[in-house]
């Protein structure tokens, strides 16, 4: 039977229920409280560190591996005040459901099931926001892997991207695509040299990529840290070599607003474990080996950053009570431990600190707790002084899309902005969760909404994509000044004619760039990039080559002809008289050598490329020697 890591690390506690007290306040900055002792009775207690998803209807959501009706797991919810309720519970045949769940931008609840359906291959599920379950993918080990753990991510594109573990005696570890309409496909399967057993989940870089980690496989067998594109193209960033290097990545990495990604490992200097540090191009960096003492002992999570700019962690033991520690670390490796746990104010953290947008952070223990359910867990909370904030749940759209955001005190909302250009449309739905269409102008940065009790800031960035609807004209030399059509296109910093950068544009309005043809420009698609990520034009401009003179402009077979012009970078052939020569070079955009060819006559010179045809204006008079 398939047994996660995380369930073989839960042997022996009872797991805390999550629950949440939304109130925001200006406590005192790091403030550590026991928000609620945890009851033991009819709960879902959740397998750590199952993902944590904040709802439209301000709750947070997440899953147990038991508890519920069947207790064997399911979801549950927690409101502002405290209020448990079951959402959904795992059927009795079931196991498995440890790894939470994400808010899709259908405002259902996405999650995988490690051990169920056929052979207990595992399941890809949806929930409706009425609870109502929809198997998505039922895992069948006949190629498309088997026993997920982490849900899937919903990446840009709309599509949900997750990954099957592939530990001892698994089927092969599997990156799988679900479309929106249930439409499941196989993109990679890992092997030995990209990784093997894989426990930590999938996120999308800012630059459209996916990344992750894996538990051991890659050159040293000590795991890797991946990079895969949507089509399932993979680049091993960095392969563990164990010892201070680092080994066994078992949780999902988080990009920092720098750019770089963070994460976790077992390993480190004094084999306690360590936090690292990655940029996209695969430069690796140890910030911190813990210390094994009084820092704490084996990491029981990735990391988040909250709005401070500070990651946030836990380890399972150790500490000053021996009973594992809550920690910040700069983007420098600076560390800090802001909290020892014990038994009254929880005992073994069990989840990731998570982020409200109520600006606190918020975590469970396995034990630990006082009162008449002393032993069984709590639910605590870190205020880091941080003002409440909106969070966006899709980050990146085009003029015209609909961006869903999170947060509280909605109602009575008169404006929402992005980067400063007003909204014309949005809709307050609840005092948690509003929804805005991306205006036209609309600049990538922040979101800002205007309340009753004040603005409220995104704290992620949101990219506004470029199009590309049309061009005119379609076809033209270097030098042709080229309309594109769009939108998007106030903050255009580069366009492109095939691969070559025009070095001559003007942002016209942010529906229209007129751009010059550049010198060296191929046939090919027209790009514009701008902050929000990049377009290409559905169909091909043709660059038309010109032929502005030749030399000599006489000679017999065998003379090398030199043809000066633009746009003869992609010359197919070239012609003396209608007779095609058989050796010419290219020596670049503007300059052709040509040897005449047997048979040829006085007449024009010819050039062809992929993109036209160009004559001279004048005749080549071959003579004989």
């Amino acid at each position: 039977m398939f047994t996660s890591r995380r369930t073989l690390q839960l042997t022996g506690f009872t797991v805390a229920m999550l629950a949440l007290a939304l109130a925001s306040g200006g406590a005192q900055a790091q403030t550590y409280s026991v928000v609620t002792n945890l009851l033991t009775t009819g709960i879902i207690s959740p397998a750590p560190p199952a993902t944590i998803a904040q709802g439209r209807d301000g709750k947070l959501y997440t899953s147990g591996a038991s508890g519920g009706a069947f207790n064997t797991g399911g979801v549950f919810s927690v409101t502002p005040s405290g209020t448990y309720s079951t959402f959904w519970s795992l059927p009795s045949i079931d196991l498995g459901l440890d790894g939470g769940v994400i808010l899709g931008t259908d405002g259902a609840f996405y999650g995988a099931i490690s051990q169920r359906g056929v052979n207990g291959n595992g399941t890809v599920f949806k929930l409706s926001p009425a609870g109502m379950e929809t198997i998505l993918h039922s895992f069948t080990d006949t190629g498309d892997g088997g026993n997920p753990i982490y849900p899937p991510v919903q990446a840009a594109d709309g599509n949900y991207y997750g990954l099957t573990s592939g530990q001892v005696f698994l089927p092969p570890a599997t990156m799988y695509k679900i479309t929106p309409a249930g439409v499941f496909s196989t993109i990679h399967t890992f092997d030995a040299t990209t990784g093997t057993s894989i426990n930590a989940g999938l996120i999308q870089g800012t630059d459209g990529n996916l990344y992750g980690c894996t538990v051991s496989g890659g050159a040293n067998n000590s795991g890797t840290i991946f990079k895969i594109t949507t089509a399932g193209a993979v680049t091993v960033l960095h392969a563990f070599a164990g010892g201070s290097d680092g080994s066994g990545c078992s949780y999902s990495l988080t990009q920092g607003t720098d750019g770089k990604l963070y994460g976790t490992a077992g390993g480190g200097t004094n084999n306690a474990g360590l936090i690292f540090r990655i940029t996209t191009a695969g430069a690796y960096t140890v910030l911190h080996s813990i210390n094994g003492t009084t820092e704490g002992f084996g990491i029981r999570s990735g990391v988040t950053q909250a709005t401070d700019g500070n990651f946030y962690g836990v380890t399972q033991n150790q500490g000053s009570a021996t009973n594992g520690t809550l920690y910040k670390i700069t983007s420098n490796g600076a560390y800090t431990v802001v909290h020892n746990f014990d038994q009254p104010t929880g005992d073994v953290p069990s989840s990731a600190p998570f982020q409200h947008t109520n600006g606190l952070l918020y975590g469970t223990t396995l034990a630990g707790g006082t009162g008449i359910n002393a032993g069984n867990g709590v639910v605590y909370s870190l205020n880091i002084s941080a003002a409440a904030f909106a969070k966006l749940v899709n980050t990146t759209g085009k003029v015209g899309s609909t961006v869903e955001i999170l947060g509280q005190g909605f109602t009575g909302s008169t404006q929402v902005s992005f980067a400063g250009v007003n909204a014309t449309t949005f809709s307050v739905v609840s005092n948690t969760y509003m929804t805005a269409t991306v205006p036209v102008g609309a600049k990538t940065g922040t979101v800002t909404i205007t309340r009753p009790s004040g603005p409220l800031v995104s704290s992620q960035t949101f990219r506004v994509t470029p199009t590309i609807t049309s061009f005119t004209p379609p076809s033209g030399p270097v030098g042709t000044a080229v309309t594109i059509n769009g939108t998007g296109l106030t903050q255009t910093t580069k366009v492109t004619f095939g691969t070559i950068a025009a070095t001559t544009f003007t942002v016209v309005s942010d529906s229209k760039i007129t751009a010059t043809v550049p010198s060296g420009a191929k046939t090919g698609k027209i790009g514009v990039t701008s902050a929000g990520g990049t377009a290409n034009s559905s169909t091909s401009f043709s660059v038309t080559p010109t032929i502005t003179s030749f030399s000599p402009t006489s000679g017999p077979v065998g003379t090398p002809v030199m043809i000066t012009g633009t746009g003869l970078t992609q010359t197919t052939v070239v012609t003396f008289g209608g007779v095609t020569a058989s050796v010419f070079t290219v020596n670049s955009d503007t300059q052709v050598t040509a040897t005449v060819p047997a048979g040829a006559i006085t007449g024009k010179i010819v050039v062809t490329t992929t993109g036209g045809t160009a004559t001279s204006a004048t005749n080549f008079l071959r003579f004989r020697k």
